[in-house]
C-alpha cells in the first residue's frame, strides 16, 4: 500500500475502481463457481480464488491508488499513516463502485445458473430460504453454503460472535497490511507483498469463512448485497440477519480496522525502529 496516490484524482479514482472490481470478480465469481455448479470442493478452494484474485488487483493497481480496495484498510490508513483524511470517503465510494459494477458483471455471466439452481431447489427469489442464492453476492452468517438458513442454524452463530469473527479477522489483515508494507520492516520480502496478503486472505477465509462467509470488507459486501436487492431478492438480503448486515459487515470490519492499524503503529512500528537501530 503506497502512502500517496498521485496528485491528480483520475488515477486514483480508476485504481480502486478497477482494483475493487477485480477482487469482488474473482472473489465473488469463485462463489458463483463453487454454489451455482459445484466447481470449487471445499472452502479452501474458493478462498484460494479469493486470494489469488487480491495478488493481481493490488499488482495492477497499486501504483495507481495505492490497492486500499478495503474501506476498512482506507480507514485505517487515514488515521495512521499519512494518507489524506479527505480523501478517505472518495475511495470508500470508488470502491462501492467497482463492487457493484462487479456483482452486476456476474449477474450477467451467472443469471440463467442462478435461475437454474433456484429452480432445482425450490427457490422463491426473495422469499424466505432465498438467502441460499442471494449468498453468491452479499454474506450471511453462518455461511448459507447453498441452502437456506434455519433457526438452529443461526442460532450456531450469534450476531455478536459474527461481530468478534469479522472484527478479529479484519484486524489481523490490516496488521499484515500495513506491516508488509511498512520500509522500517527490513525482513518485508521486497515484491511480494501483494500474494502474502493475497494468502493472508485466503488463511483467513479458510478458517473464519464457516462462520461469517468471512467478508473483511465492507465495500465488498454492501455493494453486492445492494446490487441483490434490486434484482429480486428485495429485502432478503438486509432482513436474514437482522441488522447483522450494518453491525456485523460494516462496523465490525471498519473497528477491526481501526484495531489492526492501531496495533501496528502503538506496537510493530516502535519495534521495527528499535530492532533496525540495533541490527545497525
Amino acid at each position: 500500500m503506497k502512502p500517496e496516490p498521485k496528485a491528480s484524482a483520475w488515477p486514483w479514482i480508476i485504481g480502486e475502481v478497477v482494483g475493487t472490481f477485480l477482487l469482488v470478480f474473482f472473489g465473488c465469481g469463485s462463489v458463483c463457481a463453487a454454489v451455482l455448479h459445484g466447481a470449487q470442493v471445499g472452502i479452501f478452494q474458493v478462498a484460494i480464488v479469493w486470494g489469488i484474485g487480491i495478488a493481481l488487483a493490488i499488482y495492477l493497481t497499486a501504483s495507481l491508488s495505492g490497492a486500499h480496495l478495503n474501506p476498512a484498510v482506507t480507514v485505517a490508513a487515514g488515521l495512521f499513516t499519512d494518507f489524506k483524511l479527505t480523501r478517505i470517503l472518495p475511495y470508500i465510494a470508488a470502491q462501492m463502485v467497482g463492487a457493484f459494477l462487479a456483482a452486476a458483471v456476474l449477474y450477467a455471466i451467472y443469471g440463467g445458473s442462478l435461475v437454474q439452481f433456484e429452480e432445482k431447489k425450490g427457490i422463491v427469489r426473495g422469499q424466505p430460504g432465498s438467502e441460499a442464492s442471494a449468498m453468491v453476492f452479499g454474506e450471511f452468517y453462518p455461511n448459507p453454503g447453498g441452502e437456506a438458513l434455519t433457526a438452529d442454524r443461526i442460532r450456531t452463530v450469534p450476531m455478536w460472535r459474527a461481530f468478534v469473527v469479522e472484527l478479529i479477522g479484519t484486524a489481523i489483515l490490516v496488521t499484515v497490511i500495513l506491516g508488509l508494507t511498512d520500509h522500517r520492516n527490513t525482513e518485508r520480502p521486497q515484491g511480494l507483498a501483494p500474494v502474502l496478503i493475497g494468502l493472508t486472505v485466503t488463511l483467513l477465509i479458510s478458517l473464519l469463512g464457516p462462520l461469517t462467509m468471512a467478508a473483511f470488507n465492507p465495500a465488498r459486501d454492501l455493494a453486492p448485497r445492494i446490487f441483490s436487492s434490486l434484482v429480486g431478492w428485495g429485502a432478503v438480503p438486509f432482513t436474514v440477519n437482522s441488522w447483522g448486515w450494518l453491525t456485523v459487515y460494516i462496523c465490525a470490519p471498519l473497528t477491526g480496522g481501526v484495531v489492526g492499524g492501531a496495533l501496528w503503529k502503538t506496537c510493530l512500528t516502535k519495534l521495527y525502529r528499535t530492532t533496525h537501530d540495533e541490527l545497525i
